[in-house]
C-alpha cells in the first residue's frame, strides 16, 4: 500500500469513526460537530486522491468558528445532557487518532522531497491538528457540562 492509499484508508476510518460517534450523540449540538469532523475527513480523504494524479486545491477548513458557534447555541439552548463514562473515553479516542494522524501527516511531509507535497502533508497536520482541539473541548463539556459553558474560552482556537 503507498503512502497516499495508507493515508487514504486513515481518512475514511475517521471519518466512519465520527459518523459512529455522532449517530450516538445525544447531544444535537455534539452532534452536528461530529458530522462537521466527518465531513473534513471526506475533504481530506478527496484531496490525498486527487494527489496521486494532480495538484488539488485544499482549502483550509472553518470548523474551528462554526464549532464555536455550535458551543454558544448549547449553552443557550440545551441542558448540558447526561455523559456516559464511555461517551468521554470515546471522544479521548477520537483525540488520539487525531494526534496519530497529525503526527503521519507531519513525518510524511519531512519526507516530502517535492514541495508541493510537503505543503499538503503540512496543511493536513495542521487540520487533524484543529480537530484534535476541538475533541479537547468536547471532553471537556462533556465531562463538566455545567462549568464548562460558564468558563469556555475560546481565544486558543485562533491560533489554529
Amino acid at each position: 500500500m503507498d503512502i497516499f492509499e495508507y493515508a487514504m484508508k486513515m481518512e475514511q476510518d475517521g471519518r466512519k469513526f465520527y459518523l459512529e460517534l455522532a449517530e450516538n450523540a445525544e447531544n444535537t449540538g455534539i452532534r452536528r460537530i461530529l458530522q462537521m469532523l466527518a465531513d473534513d475527513e471526506l475533504k481530506h480523504y478527496n484531496v490525498l486522491r486527487e494527489m496521486k494524479s494532480k495538484k488539488p486545491e485544499m482549502a483550509d477548513t472553518r470548523i474551528l468558528d462554526n464549532a464555536k458557534n455550535v458551543f454558544e447555541e448549547i449553552s443557550r439552548e440545551e441542558e448540558p445532557a447526561p455523559v456516559t463514562g464511555s461517551q468521554g473515553d470515546l471522544y479521548r479516542k477520537a483525540q488520539e487518532i487525531e494526534l496519530k494522524s497529525k503526527d503521519f501527516y507531519q513525518q510524511k511531509a519531512a519526507e516530502a522531497e517535492g514541495g508541493f507535497e510537503k505543503d499538503i502533508f503540512s496543511r493536513l497536520a495542521k487540520e487533524e491538528q484543529k480537530h484534535y482541539i476541538l475533541l479537547e473541548n468536547i471532553v471537556g463539556y462533556v465531562t463538566r457540562p455545567e462549568r464548562w459553558l460558564e468558563n469556555a474560552e475560546w481565544h486558543h482556537m485562533d491560533e489554529y
